[in-house]
């Protein structure tokens, strides 16, 4: 019998959705985020105490740790006007560390940081390594035991948001088997962190080393669940990296429009021309079939048989979607379109860093093949 694909919208979702719409129609024009291209951290601290203020930060967090205790599904609504308005702030990075303690943090890890980062207290995650594999089993990065202390060696990349956060969780071998360890601020020495130059520019991503690194053994996570956390991690980075794409693909059909109905070639608007409306009819159908992915896997995210279908759906439909929205946005602005000075470029690099994370679309249909046809 073949089952009942439903999406559901809850009235949470729906009043965080318009709340976060305008919150970031207002702090986020296009002339601001400009602005903050050249900022050293990349976004506005009063922006992000404000974010923290409205309780977002805490919105998956179990309330005995300050939270709302709700879901991913209304982390999205939030996520995806962030993604339609560039707004830059760490919220991604740090609502996946909250993921990754509540998962496999000991009592005593989330007793001291949930609270935290509910109240502003900033996240980022090391997990990524120079080798670029998406299976985050593979570690070059590791920890070796001497006496009550962890000596971890190695480098990690695409650490985002690290010179902004408290807190950095880093995967690790240890003993032959990924591990996950804390760490605070003042555990990295002088130097550890290497801002890395990447293609969305809204961003900022840092290689974190690891060598001469010492922490104390109880920074490590639960060991019986990293390789659990770690699926988790993933899926529920490539669930909000597709909220931020489809929330990308709006802002480009947005400037796509725009333009059609402004310029004018042979004294005609060159919307008129069908060779531009069919791309564009495509970009829309593109929209409607990534949103639809997107709050279904929302929706279905904590099923364990068909979360990851859906979210590995959601992550390959909303990466092509994108990639062609930004493409398209570019081309029809002509010679501009090419120049930097075009908001359209921004739109396409933030495509192509989102596209190229946790697994692009080719990686994830291979994936699901194995789920849905073995």
């Amino acid at each position: 019998m073949t089952k009942k694909l439903t999406i559901e919208f809850t009235d949470e979702q729906e009043q965080l959705l318009e709340v976060a719409s305008n919150f970031c129609a207002d702090k986020s024009p296009m002339a601001k985020v400009r602005e903050r291209l050249e900022i050293e951290g990349g976004f506005d601290p009063a922006i992000w105490k404000e974010i923290a203020e409205l309780g977002w930060l805490g919105i998956c967090v179990p309330e005995d740790f300050g939270g709302s205790e709700l879901s991913l599904g209304e982390v999205v609504t939030i996520v995806e006007p962030m993604g339609r308005h560039l707004l830059a702030t760490p919220f991604v990075s740090t609502t996946l560390t909250a993921q990754l303690l509540m998962k496999a943090g000991t009592d005593s890890q989330k007793s001291a940081w949930l609270p935290k980062i509910c109240e502003g207290a900033i996240g980022a995650l090391a997990i990524s390594e120079a080798h670029g594999d998406w299976d985050l089993g593979h570690l070059d990065c590791t920890a070796a035991r001497d006496g009550d202390m962890l000596k971890l060696s190695g480098t990690k990349t695409f650490v985002t948001d690290a010179a902004a956060a408290g807190v950095i969780i880093a995967s690790v071998a240890l003993d032959g088997a990924p591990a996950l360890v804390l760490l605070e601020k003042g555990d990295l020495p002088e130097g550890a962190l290497d801002q890395e130059s990447i293609i969305d520019e809204t961003r900022r991503s840092y290689r974190l080393k690891l060598d001469g690194i010492s922490v104390d053994a109880a920074n490590l996570l639960d060991p019986a669940q990293t390789d659990a956390a770690l699926k988790h991690h993933h899926l529920a980075a490539s669930l909000l990296t597709s909220a931020e794409m489809c929330g990308g693909i709006a802002a480009c059909l947005n400037t796509i429009v725009e333009y059609l109905n402004t310029r004018k070639q042979f004294d005609k608007l060159i919307g008129s021309y069908q060779a531009l409306k069919h791309p564009t009819v495509d970009i829309l159908m593109g929209l409607e079939a990534s949103r639809s992915h997107l709050y279904y896997a929302a929706s279905m995210f904590d099923d364990p048989e068909e979360g990851e279908i859906a979210v590995r759906m959601a992550k390959a439909q909303a990466s092509e979607a994108f990639a062609f929205a930004g493409d398209r946005a570019i081309q029809f602005h002509g010679g501009f379109g090419f120049t930097f000075e075009c908001d359209a470029q921004l739109y396409r690099r933030r495509s192509l860093w989102c596209e190229n994370q946790f697994g692009n679309a080719a990686y994830h249909r291979k994936r699901l093949a194995g789920l849905l046809l073995d």
